[in-house]
């Protein structure tokens, strides 16, 4: 059997059996490199001189790879947590509920429908913004939607059309917007690693080629609010109520910690305008907007900024160890081999190919839980077979793009469902593969499926 088949099979098997994912990207790679051939260590000549470069060398070499995109998700973690720290999203969920003026009884509130829309609305906004405008990721979802709980109850809103909403935020704004997270994705991950395997990538505008796939996700969500938006009835239990109190219960947002958090958003999001892939700047310069400003004290600055790495670490690590593992399949010479096969097996035919490189994306993205992690596993694979094809760059581009936002959205290991279930099953009425991962594999994966096969058909 192919190497890289492989690899790739040991990774998933050993990410479906619950083995952390980090792991199974390690033991997938020494397992291809090692079925290939390739020695465990260096080979040196009699003069001490490398002859062959061993599975360890190379795996190591590929941790190199992703330091940058580690280190820029680093930062955004601490600006993050200075965001947090500045308490204007706590302040928001308390705004909001006041404004609702709950807790004072328990009526549902006239002209309930608008109301239930423009909060889910409101919802849909905060996911999309956590992507790029105020780059915190899933950092929003338990200081935002706990306290709320409560409100849902009332309004009866069925928390799996919230769960759909928020995915949908987090997921399309990143494989369509190249700011913030989707800079990340978008160029230095889609586009580097498309480049790297040997790709013209100038001139390609990386919105046009995600602009049908990103579609298919906007249908999705109309699709969620068809099938979703009936009335759902839980418990009103003590944690909403108190989570609900003790929100109405802070002290009106600080209109000078506003402001600061308001220039330190505006400064990180200026310099990704300004300057390209610029991500790590921005969130530094966020971060020292906070410092100076007062908002976070030096005497707390440590303690803000390793909370922040913290909650951002694993996702780097996921990065780091999935760049090894690509770096190893492409030294094992197989990968040509593998495409040659394919190529005869799909027989010329377009359609058929990109119909399997989406469903391959969308198993690994599915085992290993982020497409951020699934893009340098595939593209080595996917853009010799493309260019043998006749797929155009833009298409290639989409196929990718796409491939590796499949499954992000209703794996069960992905934060794009974690994120939506922590918040959402605060007092224990939102189950994680019921009400996260069904509902939102059923919507997104679905028709972004679809919407790719269509732009790898027509651009």
């Amino acid at each position: 059997m192919n190497a890289v088949i492989i690899g790739v099979l040991v990774m998933l098997v050993l990410s479906l059996a619950r083995v952390h994912v980090v792991l199974s990207l390690v033991v997938g790679a020494f397992a291809g490199g090692l079925a290939a051939g390739l020695p465990l260590a260096d080979v040196n000549d009699a003069a001490g001189n490398v002859v062959t470069q061993g599975v360890m060398s190379h795996f190591q070499a590929g941790l190199a790879n992703g330091a940058n995109i580690a280190l820029s998700y680093a930062m955004l973690g601490a600006f993050a947590m200075a965001i947090t720290h500045s308490g204007l999203p706590q302040q928001m969920a308390g705004a909001i509920i006041r404004r609702l003026d709950k807790g004072r009884n328990d009526k549902i509130p006239p002209r309930i429908n608008l109301l239930k829309w423009v909060l889910i609305g409101g919802i849909v906004l905060m996911a999309v913004s956590s992507q790029n405008i105020v780059p915190i990721h899933i950092a929003f979802i338990p200081m935002m939607i706990p306290p709320l709980l409560g409100v849902f109850n009332r309004l009866r809103i069925d928390r799996r059309l919230i769960a759909c909403a928020i995915t949908f935020g987090l997921v399309t704004t990143y494989m369509f917007l190249p700011y913030g997270f989707g800079a990340v994705f978008l160029n230095k991950i889609l586009l580097a690693n498309v480049e790297k395997s040997g790709m013209d990538v100038h001139g390609i505008n990386v919105m046009h080629a995600m602009a049908i796939p990103a579609l298919g996700m906007v249908a999705g969500l109309l699709l969620a609010f068809v099938h979703y938006g009936r009335e759902r009835i839980y418990q009103d239990r003590e944690i909403d109520r108190s989570n609900e109190e003790n929100s109405a219960a802070l002290p009106k947002v600080s209109a000078y910690r506003s402001l600061v958090a308001g220039i330190a958003i505006l400064v990180c999001f200026a310099i990704q305008l300004i300057y390209k892939d610029a991500l790590l700047l921005g969130a530094m310069l966020g971060f020292a907007v906070f410092m100076m400003l007062g908002v976070v004290q030096r005497k707390e600055a440590d303690s803000v900024f390793n909370q922040g790495i913290r909650m951002m670490a694993m996702v780097g690590f996921i990065m780091i160890a999935a760049q090894g593992f690509a770096e190893v399949m492409n030294a094992t010479g197989e990968i040509k081999p593998l495409v040659d096969a394919s190529a005869s097996m799909f027989a010329g035919s377009k359609a058929m190919a990109a119909f399997a490189m989406l469903m391959v994306g969308l198993l690994v993205t599915m085992g290993i839980g982020s497409s951020f992690s699934t893009l340098p596993i595939i593209t080595s694979i996917y853009v010799p077979l493309c260019v043998g094809l006749g797929f155009s760059p833009l298409a290639t581009v989409a196929i990718i793009g796409t491939a590796g936002a499949l499954g992000d959205a209703g794996s069960p290991a992905s934060d794009s469902t974690l994120g939506p279930t922590m918040g959402l099953d605060a007092d224990g009425q939102h189950n994680h593969m019921r009400d996260s991962v069904i509902p939102t594999f059923i919507h997104y994966n679905i028709p972004l499926f679809i919407a790719g096969w269509i732009a790898a058909m027509v651009l």
